[in-house]
């Protein structure tokens, strides 16, 4: 008898949710026992498949880093209704993730190198006393902060550069050269929020530039220090880098053929926008 041919592969993509205080950041680690993202995925994915799951991600995320949908494809040969791989996934994983979204793609789409821009959110609770409820939610700046100084600032970073100084010096990438699209910031409250859009970010890129733009914001720097230090292309010259916990992956977008969900905008989300 001639050997039978091994089963068809379907790609689907995924749209993942997730409390990132609890990881070691989105990537597995080469210790098994330090918990990360995309091992408490594969792991329930892998239940639901009855086999081995590998997932790949729109944008790797630091530890402490969240997501509102982070995108990920994986391949399986098993035939799931779109509902089994959401809540089928969702009763195999921990409390701190969830699967938000399931969608069959071509074979050709990768949650990665498909994506056009990607969207993340910085959030500061700017107040004199650190917050209790929100802490691991929001990153805390105790000095008033004028974030229309803060605004004016970002938009010497808008635009295509090369964004050496706001890179984490272990940062492994080619190049440096960036194109960002917007980044806006405004105040709710006791809450200063950053949103910045990009085809791509470097490593630790948003977390130095709201350090620097917190910097001259409160303070300690002048107005457009933000434009020296992306000019000078030396990370020592670029100030503190802010914490992880503030810090969201709001989504990427990708070709409208794919037909993905866009950014997150789920008015659940409202302790944090």
């Amino acid at each position: 008898m001639p050997p039978s041919e091994p089963p068809a592969l379907r790609r689907i993509a995924l749209g993942v949710e997730y409390d990132g205080s609890v990881f070691h950041g989105w990537q597995l680690q080469r210790d098994p026992v330090m918990p990360t993202v995309q091992a408490s995925l594969e792991r329930a994915l892998g239940q639901v498949a009855n086999h081995a799951v590998r997932v790949h991600c729109a944008g790797r995320t630091d530890a402490g880093v969240h997501a509102l949908s982070q995108v990920v494809h994986f391949e399986t040969s098993a035939h799931r209704p779109l509902k089994a791989w959401v809540m089928g996934t969702n009763t195999q994983l921990p409390k701190s993730v969830c699967v938000r979204w399931a969608q069959p793609v071509e074979d050709d789409f990768h949650a990665r190198f498909s994506a056009l821009r990607r969207r993340y959110r910085y959030v500061i609770y700017n107040r004199p006393v650190r917050p209790a409820v929100l802490a691991g939610k929001v990153s805390w700046q105790c000095l008033p902060l004028e974030e229309q100084l803060m605004q004016q600032d970002a938009q010497l970073l808008v635009g295509s550069h090369d964004f050496t100084s706001y890179r984490a010096v272990a940062c492994q990438s080619r190049s440096a050269v960036r194109d960002v699209d917007t980044i806006q910031i405004w105040r709710q409250g006791a809450l200063v929020i950053l949103d910045i859009e990009a085809n791509a970010f470097l490593m630790h890129m948003i977390r130095n530039i709201a350090g620097v733009l917190m910097a001259v914001g409160c303070g300690k720097q002048s107005p457009g220090w933000a434009g020296e230090v992306l000019a000078a292309r030396d990370r020592r010259l670029g100030g503190v880098t802010a914490p992880p916990h503030g810090l969201y992956f709001m989504g990427a977008l990708y070709p409208d053929t794919c037909r993905l969900p866009g950014y997150a905008s789920d008015p659940g989300i409202a302790v944090i926008a």
